[in-house]
């Protein structure tokens, strides 16, 4: 406990304490937070379907009909008529043949890399893949490459280097961060070029990307070429859980051999008829996805007209780098105190120095909401004395990197596949 105790000290000290923060009511474009109404600039409900009446009428239908919770793990007696048909519904919505639901976006992602990539093979992942994804390459017994984030050049490196051994390519497709897409054309020539299995996140695509909401995938026309996409239900539909959309084969691999699908109680049914709702009034209204995609660009439009870059982004994630965890830090408070609640994300999250606040707008935000938030962060931002960011906001690999950078730059073998031949 002393040790615990320890630990809190040096995360106040280097200004990375932070508290949960209460919010009273639903998630909406505004909010109650500990008390104070506030423009709500941090929540993935990125179409504003969490506490649609239709939504939360089915969770509530739902818990009157199925009960509050599944009562036992899916391969037990879980597995529930209403789980089936949201595998079907999303399964069409995604063109994919079948599609399998987890408990959550992060055991989709662990459980699906630790039964795919098996001893002997070999994980390619993005740099600035999700936490869910590294954890899932660390469960797996295969070995991981990182490479550099959205570098085609240094992934081909990769598998020439890996010679034909079994090979999972893992990305996020918009990255949570910088909110940045992932160059998924190449990544699929490459695979197809290497005899490679692909599998796309789409945590932060689904609903907000490509036709309709189908994701970034969809928008990039690959749905027949990469092998696996992940989804969550937490995000654009506004509910709870994730999903995996593959083949048959691999679907009832992953029944038999995902252990977080295995051992985790199944969803709760009136998580899973929220979400069948949701994605029913995303298929009804997809202005709702041009209308997100309009207001990312009024918010990146607005930050730039006060002298604060977003980064990369040209999705509805808006970063904003402050620098310092601590001015991070100090720059949410202060736009707090003016209304705007755009949370600090710091290391290990990001790579220190790269503290930033993470603007997430939603398609319920008006555009006259969004232009003055983005006057209050922009002064919050340069209050604390932080310079327009430069374009270039990488987070540090959460994974071990290269030992030897790839050609041209230099020669040599990553140690982890130098260790697996």
């Amino acid at each position: 406990m002393d040790e615990i105790a320890a630990q809190l000290d040096e995360l106040r000290q280097r200004g990375l304490h932070r508290k949960l923060r209460l919010i009273s009511g639903p998630q909406g474009a505004r909010v109650l937070l500990d008390g104070k109404p506030v423009l709500l600039l941090c929540s993935n409900n990125y179409l504003g379907l969490a506490d649609h009446p239709r939504v939360r009428e089915a969770a509530a239908d739902a818990a009157m009909r199925w009960g509050a919770g599944a009562g036992a793990s899916r391969l037990v007696s879980g597995n529930m008529t209403i789980h089936r048909r949201l595998e079907e519904q999303l399964a069409e919505f995604k063109r994919s043949p079948t599609c399998l639901m987890f408990g959550s976006g992060y055991l989709a992602n662990t459980g699906t890399i630790a039964a795919l990539a098996r001893e002997g093979d070999v994980v390619f992942s993005d740099a600035l893949n999700h936490a869910s994804i590294v954890d899932g390459c660390r469960l797996a017994r295969a070995r991981t490459f990182v490479y550099e984030h959205c570098d085609p050049d240094h992934l081909e490196w990769g598998l020439r280097e890996a010679e034909g051994r079994g090979s999972l390519i893992v990305t996020d497709s918009v990255f949570s961060m910088d909110g940045d897409i992932a160059p998924l054309e190449e990544i699929v020539e490459l695979a197809e070029r290497y005899d490679a299995r692909v599998m796309v996140d789409e945590a932060h695509a689904t609903g907000c990307i490509g036709p309709g909401g189908a994701g970034a995938v969809a928008d990039a026309g690959l749905e027949d070429e990469v092998d696996i996409r992940v989804g969550t239900l937490g995000k654009a539909l506004g509910s709870y859980g994730a999903y995996v959309c593959c083949d048959d084969d691999v679907a009832e691999y992953l029944v038999n051999c995902a252990r977080t699908l295995i051992f985790s109680t199944a969803l709760p049914p009136p998580a899973v008829a929220g979400a069948l709702a949701a994605l029913e009034i995303l298929r009804e209204q997809p202005e709702r996805v041009d209308r997100l995609r309009r207001n990312g660009q009024v918010m990146r439009d607005a930050l730039d007209a006060h002298g604060v870059g977003a980064g990369p982004s040209e999705t509805h994630i808006v970063p904003v780098v402050v620098g310092g965890a601590p001015d991070a830090m100090a720059a949410c408070e202060r736009a707090l105190a003016r209304g705007v609640f755009a949370q600090a994300i710091r290391p290990p999250t990001v790579r220190e120095g790269t503290s930033r606040l993470r603007l997430a707008v939603m398609a319920s935000h008006t555009r006259s909401e969004l232009r003055s938030a983005a006057g209050v962060v922009a002064s919050a931002v340069l209050a604390g004395g932080a310079r327009r960011p430069e374009r270039e906001t990488r987070a540090e690999p959460e994974l071990e990197p290269a030992a030897a950078p790839p050609p041209p730059r230099a020669g040599g073998v990553y140690d982890q596949l130098a260790e697996a031949a």
